[in-house]
């Protein structure tokens, strides 16, 4: 996945705009990590990446 659409799906997902781009790179070379372990797909690894990020905005938007 391309960093600037990856940045916009963070960004939909609650990423300040001006980190989404170094977010998304980070959270693509995490992706690829795990998916090189062999338990899972690039794909699988990012989707469960993106789930825990979400989860972290909706707790921090909600003052948790």
């Amino acid at each position: 996945m391309r960093p600037e659409d990856l940045g916009t799906v963070l960004v939909s997902l609650g990423c300040p705009q001006e980190k989404s781009l170094e977010m998304a790179a980070q959270l693509n070379k995490r992706a690829k990590q795990l998916s090189e372990g062999g338990r899972q797909t690039y794909e699988e690894a990012l989707v469960h990446l993106l789930g825990l990020m979400r989860q972290g905005w909706a707790a921090k938007e909600r003052g948790l």
